[in-house]
């Protein structure tokens, strides 16, 4: 399956919202129990930092999208990202596509790293996330409890990971 790398656009967001939930439901992608509607999405969101992968059909495949980590001018520089791909397009280089893009986009807007909290359970991801640049800088013991389905009120802990730009000094 061949994909081609655009931004994303509001009119994106039923297909990206599915892939989002279709994460969720795994259990291994985030603390999110539900895909948020388009306006909290986009008000998180650095919007000139978003891109889907779409099929030679039009279909969205993946996507991703970065949040500031704070509003404190010293961390300006410092984003994180979301990454996901639909089950049926996983294993295919979508992911690391996005990820190549979004790197080459916050680098030309002086951003200088990307990080993510990653469930040590998640494989792929971290996979993923470490043949693009991505080292695991720390371990957050029982950073938070899953609050539904089956696993509810149990302790997880996340991997933090970063990217830290190569260009920018």
């Amino acid at each position: 399956m061949t994909a081609s790398l655009r931004a994303m656009r509001p009119g994106d967001w039923p297909a990206v919202r599915e892939i989002f939930q279709e994460g969720i439901d795994t259990g291994f992608a985030t603390f999110e129990t539900k895909a948020p509607e388009w306006d909290a999405f986009n008000k998180s969101r650095l919007p000139e930092h978003r891109f889907v992968a779409v099929s030679n059909e039009d279909a969205i495949l993946g996507w991703t999208a970065v949040s500031p980590v704070s509003s404190r001018p010293a961390y300006a520089g410092v984003v994180e990202h979301s990454i996901y791909v639909a089950g049926a397009a996983r294993g295919q280089g979508i992911g690391a596509r996005l990820l190549k893009a979004l790197a080459a986009s916050t680098e030309a807007k002086g951003i200088w790293t990307i990080q993510s909290s990653i469930f040590p359970e998640n494989e792929a991801s971290l996979r993923l996330h470490q043949a693009n640049g991505f080292a695991i800088v720390g371990r957050r013991d029982r950073i938070a409890r899953v609050s539904t389905g089956p696993a509810a009120g149990q302790w997880r802990d996340t991997l933090l990971l970063e990217r830290r730009s190569p260009v920018i000094d």
